[in-house]
């Protein structure tokens, strides 16, 4: 196996990432300082910064991997790998894996993946339901006016009006916003309805799935209760 694939399979970060570390002499394998392009085979071991990585695989006998991803700003949620930052290529798992729902290539945060195709759709009606939380960085001073008109609704996009919302103001110049909708750059438009500019936007919570202290370019395998959330029926994992 290519050490940089091991070290992306550990959930520690990306492949590119990986190949970084490598090359700073952060890597190390049975004791010597790896090169960039090595191959490792079991039984080897590998240790970041002195550290041995824990390999995380899927758990409960589960047919499908599901993860929550802390998705970087830059990186474009699309299969299509001829797209250069695309999440496929930035996560690297060994598996075949499909993003559940979208960031846009500017946003920060969480968002899942599963390997499981054939179920993304239906987890995406549900999850349109359900809310989404995010924390938001704007251009000039959040107000009373800015607040009651984000949480009250009603701005017509994409041919549809925007439901009604909870937002509270984090500062002079952020918001925490939890919407029950994914309109496509909803949180932007609605933002600019208002005169306002997004400067920076993090989605912090999907239904029961918190990010957590899980890192810019990390990611993690969903535990049971969380999954629950998303597929009642054990029978679908």
């Amino acid at each position: 196996m290519r050490l940089n694939k091991y070290i992306s399979d550990s959930g520690e970060c990306s492949r590119r990432e990986a190949d970084e570390r490598i090359a700073a002499g952060r890597v190390s394998v049975n004791g010597e300082v790896a090169a960039v392009g090595a191959n490792i085979v079991e039984g080897d071991r590998v240790l970041m910064d002195g550290q041995p990585l824990r390999q995380r695989r899927v758990s409960g006998g589960r047919r499908h991997v599901y993860i929550a991803f802390h998705k970087p700003a830059g990186v474009t949620c699309t299969t299509d790998t001829e797209i250069k930052g695309n999440i496929i290529d930035f996560i690297g798992h060994q598996q075949r894996i499909f993003p559940i729902g979208r960031l846009d290539k500017e946003s920060e945060g969480l968002i899942l993946l599963t390997s499981n195709g054939d179920i993304v759709n239906e987890i995406l009606r549900a999850e349109n339901a359900k809310e989404k939380e995010y924390l938001v960085a704007v251009n000039r001073e959040v107000d009373d006016a800015f607040l009651r008109g984000m949480a009250r609704g009603g701005i017509v996009m994409h041919g549809q009006r925007t439901r009604p919302c909870r937002a509270t103001r984090l500062g002079k110049l952020g918001f925490r916003i939890v919407l029950t909708q994914g309109l496509n750059r909803q949180i932007r438009l609605m933002a600019t309805h208002f005169g306002y500019r997004v400067k920076r936007l993090v989605r912090t919570r999907i239904v029961n799935i918190s990010l957590g202290r899980l890192k810019t370019g990390q990611w993690r395998n969903l535990t049971d209760a969380e999954l629950r959330g998303l597929l009642p029926m054990r029978s679908e994992w």
